[in-house]
């Protein structure tokens, strides 16, 4: 079964790679054709040797630079139904819907509805988390940089209009792992509270909020928050791939939090939604969307993301390569991995969508490319980068040659779900997770590159960072594990 399904995909993948070339969406589209671009060919060249190499079925690829878009299918939407992949092909675009509802949330901010520093309380009284002084206190901006410091990782049940009001009155259970902006933490239970707060004060249901505030003023055709609006579209289904060999990721399950994961659209909206980011807060038609200054800050650091060399704005997750300043945001879910990225002071744009859950692999390589070849930025040796809701692997990392002294270090850090066991011997620094139920995972070595910044040294996570975060005393406090905290016991 598997082989014939195999068999399929390869001969499915082999007839539909040069599908959709350099196709500008409508709302986009020039008055003439543009001219072929040899670094965006090199570049689908790059994305379709990678595909192959690990097993992904299709890739979507859009650039922005100098005001000129280029799109890109390469492979097919589902293995076992294989249609090409074109640039309005559908895919849940998960986490990135975190940079939506960040931009609904300064539409109200711009309309004076809502107040970034103001208790989440001004808009949801009943808001009550395990901590109380904390739910009296954060505010909409801690909701917006993963700073609430509760556990992120929670989610609640799909119940049609009521999902969020309802998964809010759940979060009073939820363990506090750390106090507010002590350690920077991806948290999406806080963006599923703001898609509360914009329910709340819009009236509307987030459904119909995200689309009048921004699917709509943008005119994005394909763009949608449900099963039912992507099951009318040509979709990008899920694949799960192992030892090379993708397999359809059955059921495909939607994100139930909205603003934390539930877009999807095309890479034609996708490009059109980036143009809007890199602009001047119009839309193509020319309407006022955003101003200027609220847009540049989304893309201004709010913290920096202790232990790395990245910081967080208003959801958008901050790097600097070479000289060049970026704002991206990355999306895991149902067997898709995904990528947007903009250089605003070089009018440039990558959005790299992906259907398995191995696609991050392409997607670091070709986005690595792309920097270098279009703006001739590079990642510098050590360079410590930080969890942006995709994962990655550092480009070059040398583990320093005094490490430093490691008893700091060990011990056993807490989440609800999981412990972080971090021990030391003569060899070195390793590090366990033992979830609550179940076996617990295999030991991984590490070793420090930079300051409280490790690196897993092997197995299947090789070559991902650890941060050890400290407190403002200066003590070792946290340990963050593919973005998530948990927090030191006693």
């Amino acid at each position: 079964m598997i082989s014939a399904m195999t068999r399929r995909f390869a001969h499915a993948l082999s007839t539909t790679l040069i599908a959709a070339s350099l196709v500008a969406p409508r709302a986009l589209r020039p008055q003439a054709a543009p001219a072929p671009d040899p670094r965006f060919d090199a570049l689908v060249s790059l994305a379709e040797a990678k595909m192959k190499a690990y097993g992904v079925p299709g890739v979507s690829i859009g650039i922005i630079h100098n005001g000129v878009v280029s799109i890109r299918g390469v492979g097919v939407t589902n293995i076992e139904d294989p249609l090409p992949i074109t640039p309005h092909t559908v895919f849940p675009i998960a986490s990135i819907s975190k940079t939506f509802a960040a931009t609904a949330t300064m539409r109200l901010v711009e309309q004076g509805k809502v107040d970034l520093r103001a208790p989440v309380r001004t808009y949801l009284p009943d808001f009550v988390l395990r901590d109380t002084t904390v739910a009296r206190t954060v505010t909409v901006w801690h909701l917006l940089t993963h700073l609430g410091g509760w556990e992120g990782q929670v989610s609640g049940p799909d119940r049609g209009s009521e999902t969020l009001r309802n998964f809010v009155s759940t979060m009073s259970g939820v363990m506090q792992v750390a106090p507010p902006a002590a350690a920077w933490s991806y948290n999406n239970a806080g963006f599923s509270i703001d898609g509360r707060v914009i329910e709340a004060v819009t009236g509307q249901s987030i459904n119909d909020a995200i689309r009048d505030l921004v699917f709509r003023p943008l005119g994005l055709e394909h763009a949608g928050t449900t099963a039912g609006d992507f099951i009318v579209q040509r979709f990008a289904a899920g694949h799960i791939t192992r030892n090379g060999v993708p397999t359809l990721q059955r059921p495909f399950v939607p994100s139930t939090g909205v603003t934390a994961g539930g877009v999807g659209l095309c890479m034609t909206d996708l490009m059109t939604y980036a143009r809007f980011h890199l602009g001047d807060g119009t839309s193509q038609s020319g309407a006022r969307i955003l101003s200027r200054e609220t847009l540049e800050r989304m893309r201004t650091a709010q913290a920096h993301k202790q232990s790395t060399d990245d910081d967080i704005g208003l959801s958008w997750h901050l790097r600097t390569v070479g000289n060049v300043r970026t704002a991206s945001h990355g999306g895991t879910l149902s067997g898709h991995n995904l990528l947007i990225e903009l250089a605003p002071d070089q009018n440039f744009a990558i959005a790299i969508l992906t259907n398995s859950n191995v696609g991050w692999r392409v997607i670091q390589d070709v986005e690595r490319e792309a920097l270098r070849s279009y703006l001739g930025a590079t990642y510098a040796p050590n360079q410590a980068i930080a969890h942006r809701g995709v994962l990655e692997t550092l480009p070059t990392a040398t583990p320093i040659a005094k490490q430093p002294p490691l008893a700091e270090y060990t011990g056993t850090y807490a989440r609800p779900f999981n412990t972080v066991v971090v021990r030391a011997d003569a060899s070195g620094l390793a590090l366990q997770t033992r979830p609550t139920t179940g076996q617990p995972g295999p030991e991984m070595r590490l070793a420090f590159f930079g300051a409280d910044h490790a690196i897993v040294l092997d197995g299947a996570d090789l070559g991902q960072a650890v941060e050890f975060v400290r407190d403002s005393a200066g003590r070792v406090m946290w340990v963050r594990v593919t973005g998530r905290v948990a927090g030191r016991t006693p």
